[in-house]
């Protein structure tokens, strides 16, 4: 399965349409089938959504914040260029070794992330992105000067299932839902906004 979040108005956007064919050839390589990826972006134009319906995908019918469960099955999550408040919803949603084991997101580097906060605001505004850390692999896209604003801090992370189970239990003692009231670069688009 596949669940793709933030592409934005490719209708427009030169750089939303190159991370539209990214995604329809990394479909056609895993062999997951268009009717298995779903979509939401609330930028969506109606002729946007109708042509991702032509192409057989399937739109999400409400923002769900990032709140999408794995429900058992592997699910590569398409996410480039979303905001941080996103990512940090996902691993929430999907907080247990069991759930995050099979999940594998394509979007803005956890290190680059890490990297550009400082530690405190990390982890008292995207907590569950602190915690994964040491949890995480990731890899970097590769660079091409054609493409480097449309792909640019982009890496496959994904979460082997032994490293999880090193963490401290503590860690997946606290599962409370994120809020991001104190958050002053929140970057997420609320249900009803």
């Amino acid at each position: 399965r596949c669940v793709c979040y933030g592409l934005g108005r490719f209708g427009r956007c030169p750089a939303a349409r190159y991370q539209l064919a990214f995604l329809l050839l990394l479909l056609d390589e895993l062999r997951v089938p268009p009717a298995r990826c779903a979509l939401f972006d609330p930028a969506f134009s109606a002729r946007e959504a109708a042509a991702l319906r032509a192409l057989g995908l399937c739109l999400l019918p409400e923002n769900e914040e990032g709140k999408h469960g794995v429900e058992g099955a592997a699910t590569l999550f398409y996410m480039v260029h979303c905001g941080k408040a996103l990512y940090n919803n996902l691993l929430w949603s999907n907080w247990s070794p069991a759930a995050l084991s099979k999940l594998v997101i394509i979007g803005n580097s956890f290190r680059g992330i890490e990297e550009r906060l400082l530690s405190r605001i990390l982890e008292r505004d995207y907590s569950y992105i602190a915690k994964v850390l040491k949890g995480v692999e990731e890899v970097a896209l590769p660079s091409h000067p054609r493409y480097l604003d449309t792909f640019n801090d982009t890496s496959v992370h994904w979460f082997p299932l032994d490293k999880l189970q090193e963490l401290s239990p503590e860690v997946w003692d606290f599962v409370e839902e994120p809020m991001y009231q104190d958050c002053e670069d929140l970057e997420i688009i609320r249900k009803g906004e």
